[in-house]
């Protein structure tokens, strides 16, 4: 199916940002970040980075326009077991921006495709812990709750 005919020939975002290859750029810039950063990276301790990379970068094309269809779990239950703070959420956010900005992407596409990516945020973004308790209901996976470690060294 051709997603630009469908759109009357209108180019999708993921064309118009380069396609795969902007991508994996931009994803491996930012898993970089994210891997080495204190906080966010302990949620990815022991998972193989390029794994990832490469389930962000299948998950983002699509929702982009590609006409290669995501084959991964859908998102929140993926993330369903790790209380994600609007802290931690706007901070991975703020990662991806300047990764977008690194790779070369032209800011008006940078800004379509981080409203695409925050629209996701908000289904995976627990209001707080009380309610994390409250709606995780599964036992076949353990909770992750990583505190921010610069607010565990000023208490």
């Amino acid at each position: 199916m051709n997603t630009t005919a469908d759109t009357g020939n209108k180019q999708t975002l993921f064309d118009a940002i380069g396609g795969l290859a902007t991508l994996q750029t931009v994803h491996k810039i930012f898993y970089d970040k994210v891997y080495a950063h204190p906080w966010i990276g302990q949620f990815f301790v022991g998972f193989n980075q390029q794994v990832i990379e490469d389930k962000q970068t299948a998950f983002m094309a699509e929702k982009m326009g590609s006409p290669e269809e995501y084959r991964g779990k859908p998102i929140p239950q993926v993330h369903e077991n790790m209380y994600l703070t609007p802290e931690l959420v706007a901070l991975r956010h703020t990662l991806l921006k300047e990764s977008i900005a690194e790779a070369g992407v032209p800011a008006d596409l940078a800004e379509r495709w981080l409203r695409i990516d925050s629209a996701f945020s908000k289904l995976v973004t627990k209001e707080s812990l009380e309610s994390f308790y409250r709606d995780y209901h599964f036992t076949h996976k353990e909770r992750i709750i990583i505190p921010n470690p610069e607010e565990s060294q000023a208490g």
